[in-house]
C-alpha cells in the first residue's frame, strides 16, 4: 500500500516511518521540519519525503496514494494554550483541508491520529468510545471538531478512522521531553528528584509509542466496511496509571532517585481511565506490548547511552522552548511558519 504520513519527522512518525516499512508499505513523508535536528541517537529509517507546512498542502501532494496516516499536529497543552489560534488553524482547519483533498484525490483511506484527552475529566469509570467528550484544551477541543467535520464528509470512497490515543510515552529519535514519562525519568537522571507538582492522584492512561505504530499498522490492514468512520482508544487498561504511580516508575527506573510529591499546584482536573476493548477486538492480534515501567527503563537506557544533557533536554527536545528558539533566531514567524526557503530541512 502507498502510504502518507504526514509529520513523519515528528516524535511518534520516526517510529512509526519504520514500522510501516518493515510491514512492507511504500511510504512517503511530509513534514515542515520544525524539529528537525531534534534528534538524540540514531535517526529512523529514511523514507523519501515532501518539505511542506500542512497549511500549504496541495491536491498535488495527494495524487497516487492509497492512504493517508495524519499525525502532523501542534500536539501538546501549553503550545495549544499559548497560541489557540494557531492551533486550530494548524490542528483543525488544515486536518480538514488535508482530508478534503485527500477525498477529491482518491485516497480511500484517512487514519487521524486523536487523542483519549478528548473526555477531559470523566472521573474514576473506565470510558469507552461512546463516552461523551469534553475537552478541556485547546488542543483537545481541536481534535474533536476534526472527527466531527471529517466525518461530515466520509462516503463509500473514502473512509476515516480515529485513533485516540493515550498519552504517548517511550523513547523515540525524534525525542519529546515534554510529556510526562519522558519528562520524569529525564528529571530524575538529571536532578535525582522526581518532582510531582499536583496531588499525584489524577489517572492517566499511557501507551509507549512503538504500540500506537503497530495500532497504526493495523487500522491500515483492517477491513474498510469494518472500521469505517469509528473511533478507537488506543492503548491498555493495563497502564492506566496516577501521575504518583508514574512517578514511582520513573524512579525505580534510575538509580538513586527519589520521588517528592509536592502538591502545590493543586488537583489537576485532568483525570481520566480509558477502556482499550474495542480496538482489541476491531484489529485482531493487537496487544500492546510496553509497560510504563519497561518504558521508564528504556528511557533512562538511551538518556545515558546516548548522553542527554540538562540543556538538551530542556531546550531542544522540550517543544515550545524549541520553537521559541527558532523564534528568536529569525527562523519562525509568530504563525509559525519558517522565514525563507530552506529553513527547517533535515
Amino acid at each position: 500500500m502507498r502510504v502518507l504520513l504526514t509529520g513523519h519527522r515528528g516524535y511518534l512518525g520516526s517510529v512509526m516511518a519504520p514500522c510501516l516499512l518493515a510491514a512492507g508499505h511504500d511510504v512517503v513523508g511530509l513534514d515542515s521540519g520544525l524539529f528537525a535536528g531534534c534528534i538524540l541517537g540514531p535517526d529512523s529509517a529514511e523514507v523519501p519525503s515532501i518539505h511542506a507546512d500542512i497549511r500549504d498542502v496541495t491536491a498535488s501532494h495527494l495524487v497516487g496514494f492509497d492512504a493517508v496516516i495524519h499525525l502532523a499536529a501542534l500536539s501538546n497543552d501549553p503550545l495549544g494554550s499559548l497560541a489557540p489560534e494557531i492551533t486550530f488553524d494548524i490542528n483543525h482547519h488544515a486536518s480538514l483541508h488535508l482530508a478534503r483533498l485527500a477525498k477529491n484525490a482518491g485516497v480511500q483511506r484517512f487514519l487521524y491520529a486523536s487523542t483519549c484527552s478528548v473526555y477531559g475529566s470523566a472521573g474514576e469509570d473506565l470510558v469507552t468510545e461512546s463516552a461523551p467528550l469534553r475537552p478541556l484544551t485547546p488542543y483537545a477541543e481541536s481534535k474533536v471538531r476534526v472527527e466531527e467535520d471529517v466525518t461530515a464528509i466520509a462516503d463509500s470512497g473514502f473512509s476515516p478512522v480515529f485513533l485516540r490515543n493515550a498519552t504517548a510515552f517511550g523513547f523515540s529519535p525524534c525525542l519529546r521531553a515534554d510529556i510526562v514519562l519522558n519528562n520524569l525519568v529525564g528529571v530524575a537522571m538529571l536532578t535525582g528528584t522526581v518532582r510531582v507538582l499536583s496531588d499525584g492522584t489524577p489517572w492517566r492512561p499511557l501507551v509507549h509509542a512503538r504500540d500506537i505504530a503497530a495500532a497504526f499498522c493495523a487500522a491500515l490492514v483492517a477491513p474498510v466496511d469494518a472500521i469505517h468512520c469509528r473511533a478507537y482508544n488506543v492503548g491498555t487498561e493495563d497502564n492506566n496509571v496516577t501521575v504518583a504511580q508514574i512517578a514511582e516508575a520513573a524512579a525505580t527506573a534510575v538509580p538513586n532517585s527519589t520521588v517528592d510529591v509536592t502538591g502545590e499546584t493543586g488537583p489537576d482536573p485532568r483525570s481520566y481511565r480509558v477502556d482499550f476493548s474495542a480496538i482489541r477486538t476491531a484489529f485482531e492480534g493487537y496487544t500492546p506490548q510496553w509497560t510504563v515501567v519497561a518504558g521508564a527503563v528504556e528511557l533512562y537506557e538511551n538518556y545515558v547511552r546516548w548522553g542527554l544533557t540538562e540543556e538538551l533536554f530542556t531546550t531542544r527536545f522540550t517543544r515550545l522552548a524549541h520553537l521559541r528558539t527558532l523564534q528568536t533566531a529569525g527562523l519562525l514567524d509568530a504563525s509559525l511558519r519558517f522565514q525563507r526557503v530552506g529553513a527547517g530541512r533535515d
